[in-house]
């Protein structure tokens, strides 16, 4: 029977030739000749994510909960890498490949033949019925994706007569063209001379010249969104474009509805598409637009240019060698290389740097190959599968020890051991990133977490003490610095800017980008990371520990909404901030037995549950931030939920049992769960280990002790 990939119709490379490279987590899938392939052979790890046969045994089939877990977990240990982490797919946006395709383009940067065979199976399979695509896999289809995605197609060689090719720029022409297409679109049309820069509103380098004490500088600015308009403001300013050949000269003829010379751009440097828009521009930002247009055409000095150019590219640079040329995530990684190309030119030592980074972040699978959100999600996934593998008793198990002491030695190379003299870095010594050392950030929960899994492994688990309490000191003294003002924790910052910066957002198809926020999946990570650190290490600023765990119970209380349940950022949504929110209260005594905000938002997570046991919750929760049944129950999902109860001590034991028994039915005889809807990534086996190492002994107790009474 044909796969669903098959039915695309799209070429294919020999799935059984790709194999993935790691390196202290960083990824590299390479495609080996014809000759080579047999003499090496792919991994369990690889063929999963191929979708191969696997030729996985039936495992004995689960008499309990706990056997269902360790009969996941068999299964999930194939899936660790020899470094120690485990990998995964962490693509779906839209303007993630679109940035590197291009930057490749434009620096006259090899794609490799099969990378052009994969990249173009996988736009054939994930394109929408209407012919276009949305923002993210499954999203109605907008025009920012679907213009991005056709220059692709065509870059990659398809032609423009092809039924993908005419089918979606049918539907972009439908939409009223690329002349609708956000500012980010803009950018990158402009540098392939596909738009023009007059039609682009300002993105002004002299605003890294401003003193740091201004509100609104850059510095100020949520990381992801400032090494954004970093890169894209060198060039924006020195009106950065590759020059026409005839394939650019065809796609200025096809992705608009009107010849391309007959139009005013400057005329639309607002106009955004309806499909598109999801943050208008504020009128505050329009007046400033204007400003600086007439600043730019009429009063900039030259000099000025010249010397926040200069500064500019200096950031740039830093941030490139900070990050080991990965830099933070792929769109600023595409931008920056391309800023690279037209400052240092094509035969350039940094140019060629970038180059060596590029496959960190494709990712190719049974669908095609695609561009990770990061580099991966490495740190991330390791620390959360120690968590799981902890709770739910496993850790010391013979089958599984070898693993866990893998795990170990991977967040031992990971972790972050110095600080930066970049000036607008956060102090990172200690903690641990999102994906790979290289990627240099510190994140929150990322370094929370992995502190946490480390503690567990060495001082509950007696796992060899390869990470000296030292660095675990390190770690906590980085954390406390990313501490908000409200009690909160964002994620790579502490929080630079008031909320009020937001009226400044540009990008018209993002929202909550310009600053740092608070989280409450963040802020728990953090909570009960510390809460443990101080247990078995309590000599180590308990002052300020103390005052820091307080301050982020009352910043969880406080961000509790009226009805009882939390808002998710970084997941789907609802039940995924309601499973780290309750964590968090569980670690300060706040449990359905002592606390009626517990108590309210157990209720309010139990109205949800469906009739088959599950939880479902739809993507769009996130969008329309109210709790939207999906039309099924998601193992994910249900995951979430009854971690949450458990962890709030939700007496009534038949609601978790349910979600238990359907989360075990859904478990196939290898051990495995199948991919559902878009959830995000999580370790799914860390409920039914938990529910009997730790919650039916609570319960026995409690019901003990209201038997008392």
């Amino acid at each position: 029977m044909a796969s669903e990939c098959e039915k695309s119709g799209e070429p294919r490379t020999d799935l059984n030739r790709w194999r993935l490279r790691s390196k202290e987590g960083a990824h590299r899938w390479i495609y080996l000749s014809k000759e080579n392939f047999l003499c090496q052979p792919q991994s369990f790890a690889e063929r999963y994510f191929l979708c191969l046969p696997t030729e996985t045994p039936n495992l004995p089939l689960p008499q309990t909960f706990h056997d269902s877990a360790i009969n996941g977990l068999s299964f999930y240990q194939r899936l660790q890498l020899e470094d120690g982490h485990w990998a995964c797919s962490y693509g779906g946006p839209s303007f993630l490949l679109p940035g590197l395709v291009f930057a490749m383009y434009i620096s006259n940067t090899t794609i490799l033949p099969e990378w052009r065979v994969e990249m173009t199976r996988y736009l054939a399979f994930h394109v929408n019925e209407d012919g276009g695509w949305g923002m993210h896999l499954g999203g109605d289809t907008t025009v920012f994706a679907t213009v991005l995605y056709y220059v692709v197609l065509r870059i990659l060689g398809m032609e423009a007569s092809h039924p993908l090719a005419a089918r979606s720029r049918e539907r972009l022409l439908a939409l009223g063209g690329a002349i609708g297409v956000p500012q980010w679109g803009k950018y990158w049309l402009s540098c392939l001379n596909l738009y023009e820069w007059e039609g682009v509103n300002p993105v002004p380098p002299e605003f890294w010249l401003l003193p740091d004490w201004v509100p609104f500088h850059p510095w100020r600015w949520w990381v992801q969104c400032r090494v954004v308009y970093l890169p894209t403001s060198y060039l924006y300013a020195n009106k950065c474009k590759m020059p026409l050949n005839s394939l650019l000269e065809d796609l200025r003829k096809e992705i608009y509805v009107q010849p391309f010379s007959s139009f005013k751009f400057a005329k639309h440097r607002n106009r955004v598409a309806r499909t598109d828009i999801k943050r208008p521009k504020s009128t505050i930002l329009k007046a400033m637009d204007s400003v600086l247009v007439f600043w730019e055409t009429y009063l900039k000095p030259s000099w000025l240019h010249a010397k926040s150019i200069d500064a500019v590219r200096d950031l740039i640079r830093r941030e490139d060698e900070n990050t080991s040329y990965n830099d933070l995530a792929p769109v600023n990684k595409a931008f920056q290389m391309t800023a690279v190309y037209f400052s240092d030119g094509e035969d350039s030592v940094s140019l060629a740097k970038h180059r060596e980074k590029l496959t960190t972040y494709l990712w190719q699978s049974e669908e095609g190959m695609t561009c990770s959100g990061t580099n991966g999600a490495q740190v991330w996934d390791t620390a959360l599968t120690v968590l799981a593998v902890v709770q739910a008793g496993l850790a010391q198990h013979d089958r599984f020890k070898s693993s866990m002491t893998k795990a170990l030695e991977f967040l031992d190379v990971s972790q972050l051991r110095d600080n930066l003299s970049d000036p607008y870095r956060q102090q990172r010594k200690g903690g641990w990133p999102f994906s790979t050392k290289d990627n240099g950030y510190i994140v929150s929960d990322c370094a929370a977490e992995a502190m946490k899994a480390v503690i567990l492994l060495q001082e509950e688990c007696c796992f060899p003490k390869v990470i000296a309490d030292s660095r675990l000191c390190d770690c906590v003294d980085s954390i406390l610095l990313m501490q908000n003002k409200d009690g909160g924790f964002g994620s790579y910052e502490k929080a630079r800017g008031g909320a009020w910066i937001e009226l400044l957002n540009p990008a018209e198809v993002f929202d909550r980008i310009m600053v740092e926020h608070s989280y409450p999946e963040c802020t728990t990570a953090v909570l009960t990371s510390l809460s443990l650190f101080r247990r078995k290490f309590p000599q180590h600023r308990p002052a300020d520990i103390e005052l820091a765990v307080s301050r982020a119970s009352n910043y969880i209380y406080a961000s509790q909404r009226s009805d009882g349940s939390w808002y998710g950022s970084w997941a789907i949504c609802f039940t995924y901030a309601m499973f780290f929110a309750l964590e968090s209260l569980e670690t300060v005594d706040q449990t359905y037995q002592t606390s009626p905000r517990v108590r309210k938002a157990c209720e309010w997570l139990a109205s949800k549950q469906k009739p088959d046991g599950g939880w479902g919750e739809h993507y769009s929760s996130c969008e329309r931030q109210e709790y939207v049944q999906h039309k099924e129950s998601q193992v994910v999902n249900t995951a979430w939920a009854v971690l949450a109860l458990m962890s709030a001590r939700y007496p009534q034991n038949r609601s978790i049992a349910r979600g238990l028994e359907l989360i075990q039915a859904r478990q196939q005889r290898d051990g495995s769960w199948l991919q559902e809807d878009i959830e995000g990534v999580f370790n799914r086996t860390w409920a039914l280990g938990k529910y009997e190492q730790d919650h039916l002994p609570w319960l026995k107790n409690w019901k003990r002790s209201a038997s008392r009474h």
